[in-house]
């Protein structure tokens, strides 16, 4: 026999060999450190291209002559290794062929270090199906031999002492841009760069998909547009977008679509044998880029698995499942490198390609594709918290129902709409996200009324649902011209009583409030709470949340110390029925030390402010919108107290927290942003103030719109800050242009209407009409007098500076602006 010498037939190089990093990290990985590797195992997902890796490195190694021999075993099997190694006694040391063990252990004994041997070897096993297979077989350590091991498996018994795992990832967007390109170029074939980058996207950057995909490009002769639109139509599984066997390119045995078959029968033959094909086809309907572990082990989850897990002999019903077992079915998943399972994030705990998930539904027939979306969504509802403390957890989980919407083919509205679909809109409401609960709303509604039919209490639940998130999105007009609507079509078919009515009732009185008719509000939410207590009860909670929001706006007609008796009254209702730390409850504190503060008792409203911060954050966390609410109504009335600096501080320090855990365009963000530029005012920086108000009325302009009650009242600020300037007509000017906006916007009666009304009859006064703002004024009291009531604080406010101007326009030697 001659050297050098080569064992077995290397795969040839698959066309357009991308030389990966992964690549350049096998040769440097051979010395790792001041210890000698002596093993390397190259492990990841089916398809990553673990063998093309394995064979380039071979290949680079032998025609660089840095090796005597070469031998390529393919490992799916024990066998086959005997059988490896025994062809490589046989030609090197002329062994019997009759007896393969023999054989090979002849051949391993061979590559033992001997003193003056200097024959450089390389032993590769391809495709290691069981690390147990290499029991007693493997290759011993030696200075001047290595071995090489693909594998999916990531047993711990192939770590350890000389051995490095090398994890094969999936191709990078370059890659595998260029890798199309390549592929398609060979054939004389060119597609837009986007086109290429999306199809890769699509295909999750799978080697073994893309080279699939490329053939079957080539082979039917579709653009990548239309391919990738064939690869989105849910009519089509993967195998019909897939080349035929006899299609495959790269010398390839089978399709993506078979690719992981037998992984899977490995995984669930481990123990708890039987577990990890229905926990994968459960993860095969959530989010790829993450599945919170609260999911996967939830009681509807354990069902699932005790559902499709063999009873014991003798037993009629399976036993139950622990959260245990279906732990440890998720880390059989894992050491087959099906999923990726990292129990230290568990927010994203499991991770499964996207290619793999379709792999898994497609075959599965439609009854019980929808029972797995029905059982997808209740476990996605049991792990959903009440209160949503953790923002991330609150992401992970909306992440996972639009995934399982996508999925479902429909099966979340039969028999009716899952409760899971309208947990996620609230959700992203209660994180403040209130534009996208709007849209989100508008989908479902529309949803609803084509699955379910336009009268379907889902339907009209949906519809009331995408009216109050409009009006909370800054539309308080339009929700409740909405609301009207829903509130007739709901008490049409469901009845005057029923609860779903009622609530409607209460929706639409309270935007009717917001937009300017706050005693007709109150007096809705007035026959309101005595419908509720007759139907209801006087401690249901809807009750309880109508009675709070009666006490709310009879504050805002000016019956402040009213307002307060209410609510301090509700919070102790709300906490014997709904416990101190129900987030309603702590609404209810915060409203009535708003209100406290109102009445003149500012230290006290301070104090309870502070107490209901540290309790937010004890029950919700520091960062969820309602803490950051407290701390922005505790800056405020620091401020009213006369610490303006402080609450300029305050603000400054609140707006840099919400612009991390909100974002910088969130409404709550760009309402502190006001208040901090107010309060800078306050404290003597006018210029900056009218600076940092116009530049939020840019943003508010951009995020809310132009006619957007917020974007109207940073106007009147800007407005009111410029005259407090100098610019006294530049003001004047703002403040009409304002006074028709919010006429047209918010109508003549709104309190922001009548706000700009007074402003600007000062103006007036301030430019020298001191008769003219008399008469403004006059106007405008009897104007609030009507619409807001007599002894409403504005009222009497108007009233003084009515007063004030009468003075001033009867001494006509006054040159100063008069004391209001």
């Amino acid at each position: 026999m001659t050297w050098p010498h080569q064992v077995g037939v290397l795969p040839r190089q698959a066309d357009c060999f991308q030389d990966r990093a992964t690549a350049q990290q096998l040769e440097r990985a051979a010395y790792g450190g001041d210890t000698i590797v002596h093993a390397q195992v190259l492990t990841g997902f089916g398809g990553v291209g673990k063998s093309q890796l394995a064979a380039h490195h071979a290949r680079t190694l032998w025609q660089a002559g840095k090796l005597d021999l070469l031998v390529w075993v393919t490992a799916a099997t024990r066998d086959a290794v005997v059988t490896g190694y025994a062809q490589a006694a046989v030609e090197i040391l002329g062994a019997d062929p009759t007896d393969l063990e023999t054989a090979a252990h002849a051949f391993l004994a061979w590559l033992e270090p001997k003193p003056g041997t200097t024959r450089r070897w390389l032993v590769v096993l391809d495709d290691l199906a069981d690390p147990a297979d290499l029991r007693n077989l493997w290759p011993p350590d030696s200075t001047h031999g290595r071995t090489l091991i693909t594998t999916r498996r990531r047993d711990a018994a192939l770590t350890g002492n000389s051995r490095q795992l090398i994890p094969v990832g999936l191709f990078t967007a370059d890659e595998a841009t260029a890798y199309f390109t390549a592929a398609l170029a060979a054939h004389d074939r060119h597609e837009p760069p986007d086109q290429l980058a999306g199809l890769a996207d699509d295909l999750g950057f799978l080697p073994l998909a893309l080279s699939q995909a490329a053939a079957y490009l080539l082979d039917v002769g579709l653009d990548c547009a239309t391919y990738r639109h064939r690869l989105t139509d849910r009519a089509s599984t993967l195998t019909d977008v897939l080349p035929d066997p006899s299609g495959l390119p790269d010398d390839q045995a089978t399709n993506v679509a078979a690719t992981w078959s037998l992984s899977i029968e490995c995984a669930d033959q481990l123990p708890p044998a039987g577990l990890a094909r229905p926990l994968l086809q459960l993860a095969a309907m959530l989010d790829p880029n993450g599945i919170p572990a609260a999911v996967l082990t939830s009681p509807p989850a354990l069902n699932h698995l005790a559902g499709h897990h063999n009873a014991a002999p003798g037993q009629t019903q399976p036993e139950e499942i622990t959260d245990a077992e279906a732990t440890q079915a998720l880390r059989a998943l894992n050491r087959l490198s099906l999923i990726d399972h990292n129990p230290s994030s568990p927010h994203h705990t499991v991770r499964v390609h996207q290619l793999l998930q379709r792999a898994v539904r497609d075959p599965l027939p439609t009854d019980q594709h929808g029972r797995l979306a029905r059982t997808a969504a209740d476990a996605l509802m049991a792990a959903w918290p009440e209160i949503e403390r953790d923002t991330s957890l609150a992401q992970a989980l909306r992440a996972n129902t639009e995934v399982l919407t996508l999925h479902a083919d429909g099966a979340l509205y039969q028999p009716d709409a899952h409760l899971v679909l309208f947990r996620t809109g609230q959700s992203l409401g209660e994180a403040g996200q209130t534009t996208a609960a709007f849209h989100y709303f508008l989908q479902l509604a529309n949803d609803t009324q084509h699955h379910l039919g336009p009268d379907h209490p889902n339907a009209l639940t949906a519809r009331r649902n995408l009216a109050y998130w409009r009006g909370e999105a800054g539309d308080a007009a339009g929700a409740a011209a909405a609301l009207e609507h829903v509130l007739a079509d709901v008490e049409r078919v469901l009845g005057p009583d029923h609860p779903d009515t009622l609530i409607a009732r209460h929706d639409l009185a309270g935007f009717r409030g917001d937009v300017g008719d706050v005693a007709g509000a109150a007096a809705a939410l007035e026959q309101l709470v005595a419908d509720q207590t007759r139907v209801l009860g006087p401690d249901h909670p809807h009750t309880l949340y109508a009675r709070h929001d009666l006490a709310g706006f009879r504050g805002q007609a000016g019956d402040v110390a009213g307002a307060a008796a209410a609510l301090e009254q509700l919070v102790a209702d709300q906490t014997r029925v709904l416990g101190p730390d129900d987030p309603h409850t702590l609404i209810a504190r915060h409203d009535l030390a708003g209100f406290r503060g109102d009445a003149g008792d500012v230290v006290g409203a301070a104090a309870a402010f502070e107490q209901l911060v540290a309790d937010r954050e004890r029950v919700l966390g520091p960062d969820h919108p309602d803490t950051l609410y407290a701390r922005h109504s505790l800056a405020k009335v620091r401020g009213k107290s006369g610490d303006v600096a402080g609450a300029a501080a305050a603000f400054e320090q609140l707006v840099a927290d919400q612009t991390r855990v909100l974002g910088s365009d969130h409404p709550h963000t760009l309402i502190a942003r006001h208040n901090l530029a107010s309060f800078r005012g306050d404290a003597g920086d006018v210029a900056g103030a009218a600076a940092a108000f116009e530049q939020l009325v840019a943003d508010r302009e951009r995020v809310l719109g132009p006619d957007h009650p917020g974007t109207l009242a940073t106007r009147h600020s800007l407005a009111s800050f410029r005259g407090k300037a100098g610019d006294v007509a530049g003001a004047a000017a703002a403040f009409e242009q304002l006074l028709a906006d919010r006429e047209r916007v918010l109508g003549p009666d709104h309190p922001g209407t009548l706000a700009t009304r007074h402003s600007l009859a000062d103006l007036k006064g301030d430019a020298g009409d001191a008769g003219g703002a008399a008469a403004a004024f006059e106007q405008l009291l009897a104007d609030q007098k009507r619409v807001l009531g007599p002894d409403h604080p504005d009222t009497l406010t108007t009233r003084h500076s009515l007063a004030n101007w009468r003075r001033a326009a009867g001494d006509a030697s006054v040159h100063q602006p008069p004391d209001r």
